[in-house]
């Protein structure tokens, strides 16, 4: 058994993998379309495999007939690890059953490759340890899957991340509940009519991180308190990501996508009592950092301090490009629709005469609906002097709020169309070539 970062390290003997697996398609999609760069890139992931029926109970690898109790007390880690190895070197489709009860774990890194596609089927609770004190120095995620491919995370049970004795310690280096890493053709499933549960996380709750493609996320549910700090629902720095039916509850960013996402696509999700969804924060300490081809459809935002918000560090560089917010519901949010290139949270920052060199292209708000609650713009652009937002469509966005407030709309042009409340203004006019596109499309521009 290797120790990786002080986390025990569940590292089978490597080999190919020999399972023969038919193909679940998933939905194709297409971004926001622009003339303005390139032809719009649609946004398609390979296909994700679907596991196919095993081959007997021979293949299920139960963790309470590898050792563990199950009482939420006692420390069931190293029965994970024999059922894990045992599973991963399995020839043909293998599972690794999380049966009722309450699983105690430490930090643990879940090392693939394996010999076949893996299903994790949690129908019981893993629990972390509530002393923080009680893990290890120097972790930064609690369970981690690390180079696992045509992995299966499923089931009806819950993550519990136990963080609330982390939230007040803000020097502590704060763990990640659930992490990929290197990990292709993933999915992350609720099963059997429930959503799988990850709550209460130390820190953010699932990251996919960069070397992870062609991922479904779907049935999941997510749930920390509004005051929880930093405590991301899916915090995203990869490709090809399709993220669907689920509910996410916290303290932070219900979604976050970061350097290196590309081709997201987010739909019928309800986001809570956080945040909102995000792009960014990006370019922070000088940074290049690039995020494209976004689409973030059906969804609900509720009682959240952000809408949908693009945001920027004042002195990166880089690309936000092809992104769509398209039939967003929002109730009771403090800030709807925000582009800030000046992202600066404790108020001590370099706005570099505002000379941001990250750009903002072809970014689409329509059939935006709701209410928000606070004296503050409805839409809020506010971008680089230097590299001002291009190509920003807004079109049939009616958001009632209780008071009215000029919207912002700074160093920002494209196309404002038709059924917008409260009125936009300051939003400069898009290029010929870009409105005659939209012309094309039948989109009606009021800013000409």
């Amino acid at each position: 058994m290797q120790v990786v970062d002080n986390a025990i390290s569940l590292a089978p003997n490597s080999g190919p993998a020999s399972d023969s697996i038919t193909n679940r398609p998933i939905t194709h999609f297409i971004a926001s379309e622009s003339p303005a760069s390139s032809p719009s890139i649609a946004l398609s992931p390979t296909p994700v495999p679907f596991h196919s029926k095993l081959d007997g109970s021979n293949n299920v690898f139960d963790v309470r007939s590898n050792g563990a109790v199950g009482d939420g007390k006692t420390d069931d880690t190293k029965a994970f690890k024999v059922a894990w190895d045992l599973a991963c070197n399995k020839t043909g489709q293998a599972k690794i059953l999380v049966p009722k009860g309450s699983f105690l774990l430490n930090p643990t890194e879940f090392q693939g490759p394996c010999q076949n596609n893996l299903i994790f089927q949690v129908d019981g609770n893993i629990i972390a340890q509530e002393d923080p004190k009680s893990w290890p120095s120097g972790i930064d995620s609690w369970l981690v899957f690390n180079r696992v491919d045509g992995l299966t995370v499923q089931g009806g049970g819950f993550l519990d991340g136990k963080g609330e004795n982390w939230w007040s310690c803000k020097s502590c280096n704060r763990p990640v509940a659930l992490r990929f890493r290197t990990c292709k053709s993933l999915r992350l499933l609720g099963s059997g009519g429930s959503k799988l549960s990850v709550k209460n996380s130390p820190y953010f709750h699932v990251v996919i991180d960069q070397e992870c493609q062609n991922v479904t996320v779907d049935s999941i549910s997510i749930v920390s308190p509004s005051t929880s700090p930093n405590t991301d629902g899916i915090h995203i720095a990869s490709k090809d990501i399709f993220i669907s039916n689920s509910n996410i509850s916290n303290g932070d960013d219900c979604i976050s996508l970061a350097n290196g996402s590309e081709n997201i696509q987010i739909d019928n999700l309800d986001c809570r009592d956080g945040h909102g969804i995000s792009i960014g924060s990006l370019g922070k300490d000088n940074s290049e950092e690039t995020v494209k081809n976004i689409s973030v459809t059906n969804c609900y935002i509720t009682n959240s301090q952000n809408g949908v918000r693009i945001k920027t560090w004042a002195t990166g560089s880089g690309l936000v490009s092809n992104v769509k917010f398209d039939h967003i519901d929002m109730n009771e949010v403090s800030n709807p629709i925000i582009i800030d290139q000046f992202y600066c949270p404790h108020n001590n920052c370099n706005n570099n005469n505002g000379n941001s060199e990250l750009l903002i292209s072809d970014v689409t708000y329509s059939n935006i609906k709701g209410t928000y609650n606070t004296g503050t713009p409805a839409v809020y652009l506010n971008c680089s002097k230097k590299m001002p937002c291009v190509n920003i469509t807004i079109v049939d966005v009616q958001l009632e709020g209780k008071t009215t407030v000029s919207s912002v709309c700074e160093n920002a042009s494209g196309c404002l169309g038709e059924k917008i409340q409260p009125q936009v203004t300051g939003l400069g006019k898009g290029s010929s070539q870009f409105l005659d596109y939209l012309s094309k499309k039948g989109v009606i521009c009021t800013n000409t």
